[in-house]
């Protein structure tokens, strides 16, 4: 039998509980990554090989973060979607948007069910929020869905390193000292909590690839980063 630790959570108990730390997100990724969030973000909009004028959706999009970078890459002739199903998280994003006059539309939705036609976009990209979905496979069978062939499914999430002594670091600083950041940034000190949780619950590097190659995408690869506490994977549509 699983343990609790490995029990995906219910999706209306993820929702209320990104709802309910929407509007310190930024500043807890900020502080939990020491600033490194964004190279990572432009990274994976590198691995994505978009070029201006074309399209990308972003699902798990949160506040924006992945989306925006996206939008610089593809410039002003491109298009950028935004998917998430806290609401309150789009809220935030939204308003950004408008103040950085950043040309990106956001939607409410599931991204085991996304709402766009098949081939839709040249890539689709996943940043930081896969771990909280229950079925992997379904997401990148969506994700891999509405890109046109040949386009890219890029995933960038944190994962569990195997090497010291970063291994030794993520247990002290994942398991530790980010709870108890959550509890002096936020009301919804269990949000953190959640955060070891449900990186301990997330597949290791290699079997998120060979879950990925399992849905068809082709040329499977991915890059360790921060000594393998995040991992960058990225795949070609068939």
């Amino acid at each position: 039998m699983s343990s609790p630790a490995k029990v995906a959570p219910e999706p209306e108990r993820v929702r209320t509980m990104f709802d309910g730390i929407a509007g310190r997100y930024d500043l807890m990724n900020s502080i939990i990554s020491a600033g490194r969030h964004h190279h990572w973000r432009r990274l994976a909009v590198k691995a994505a090989a978009l070029g201006p004028g074309m399209t990308v959706l972003d699902v798990c999009c949160g506040t924006g973060e992945m989306t925006f970078a996206l939008a610089a890459s593809v410039g002003p002739a491109g298009k950028v979607t935004g998917v998430d199903f806290s609401r309150r998280m789009l809220e935030i994003a939204r308003q950004k948007a408008l103040q950085r006059g950043q040309l990106a539309e956001f939607h409410y939705g599931d991204a085991t069910h996304l709402e766009f036609e098949p081939n839709s976009f040249d890539a689709c990209t996943v940043g930081f929020g896969v771990r909280n979905i229950p079925c992997l496979r379904d997401v990148f069978l969506e994700m891999s869905r509405v890109v046109r062939p040949g386009g890219r499914v890029v995933c960038l999430e944190i994962t569990k390193p195997t090497r010291p002594p970063f291994k030794q670091f993520y247990r002290v600083w994942f398991d530790a000292v980010v709870p108890a950041l959550g509890r002096i940034a936020s009301r919804d000190g269990s949000a953190y909590r959640y955060l070891p949780e449900s990186v301990r619950r997330f597949p290791a590097a290699d079997e998120l690839a060979a879950i990925m190659r399992g849905t068809g995408l082709k040329q499977v690869r991915y890059r360790l980063l921060a000594g393998g506490i995040v991992a960058l994977h990225w795949g070609s549509v068939n």
